[in-house]
């Protein structure tokens, strides 16, 4: 058996669940690299990342470095002579960094690869309406997400499953696959699979305005999967008219409704406390709405204190 001397390299949430599962599992964390502390909210005061807090709680060795190129970091992270690395959710490595170790450095992607090689893996597969996705772990070469498999596994996505519950479901089972996987290094018994290249291989670009803006022309299960694909972050928009005024919306929940109609794509239909935009092929039903400076809020309590003009439609 190799006596394994991990970094671990993380910034989110998504990253904390992985860290903890090693450090429970007794394997010997000799450091932690994660992003610098950052700005945030009103106050711009410094937050620490959520991998941050967890290793200062487990009084683990920290780097926070600007520039991974920097011989200083190189420096420090010699000195910590690791012989494996763990990368969950963290920033693109050079190569002095990913071919330090002698067990090489693995990465954590939440996609079955080579599917959904970028930045949004879990929004996507919601986005595009599919039935199934996972997580694998593979050794991170010169390019990004390409390098040889390791272990993969396979989730359903529900029916109705919007990112925040998928994500917390992958954040799971990834962590359970970095243990298998350290396991087989620890053993020696890594077998590497080379990652197919096809024509039928999905992206995962970086979540933009452009992207995450709903088109009320297309079918009603095309903007559903956007919607449930990006709640409760980013969260798809519209704009909405009502009367003189326009507003950037956000909408987190809605329900799809099948019915042939006549109306334009984005039109209104208030009643019964209830709000449906069109799309060709049927109505969305929104749950819940963002209003531009305001909170999130279900539709019944919005519309007790906002009035929709009998022309409001969505563009």
């Amino acid at each position: 058996m190799r006596d394994l001397r991990i970094v671990f390299m993380g910034t989110p949430e998504f990253a904390v669940t992985s860290l903890r599962k090693i450090i429970e599992a007794g394997y010997n964390v000799v450091g932690v690299i994660t992003a610098p502390d950052r700005p945030a909210g009103r106050g711009r005061k410094l937050q620490q990342s959520d991998v941050k807090k967890y290793a200062l709680e487990q009084d683990l060795k920290i780097l926070q470095p600007t520039n991974l190129q920097s011989k200083d970091f190189q420096q420090e992270l010699q000195q910590l002579q690791p012989n494996v690395q763990v990368v969950v959710a963290f920033r693109m490595l050079p190569k002095l960094v990913w071919a330090l170790p002698e067990h090489g450095t693995f990465n954590l992607h939440a996609s079955l690869l080579p599917q959904y090689r970028g930045a949004a893996p879990i929004n996507w597969s919601i986005i595009n309406g599919d039935e199934t996705t996972g997580v694998s772990t593979f050794y991170i070469d010169e390019k990004i997400d390409t390098g040889a498999m390791i272990l993969q596994r396979q989730l359903s996505i529900g029916e109705n499953e919007n990112v925040g519950e998928l994500h917390d479901r992958l954040m799971k089972s990834g962590a359970d696959l970095i243990l298998e996987t350290l396991e087989l290094i620890k053993s020696d018994k890594v077998k590497t699979t080379l990652q197919e290249e096809n024509d039928h291989l999905k992206p995962a670009p970086k979540l933009t305005k452009e992207n995450t803006k709903i088109n009320w022309e297309r079918p009603v299960a095309e903007i559903y999967n956007l919607i449930r694909g990006l709640n409760p972050y980013p969260a798809a928009w519209s704009i909405l008219q009502n009367a003189s005024e326009e507003y950037k919306v956000k909408i987190f929940e809605a329900e799809k409704i099948l019915d042939l109609h006549e109306l334009p794509a984005g039109t209104i239909v208030l009643n019964d406390k209830k709000l449906k935009v069109a799309a060709p092929d049927g109505f969305l039903q929104i749950g819940e709405m963002q209003l531009p400076g305001k909170r999130k809020m279900a539709i019944h309590d919005l519309l007790n204190g906002f009035s929709f003009d009998s022309e409001a439609k969505m563009l």
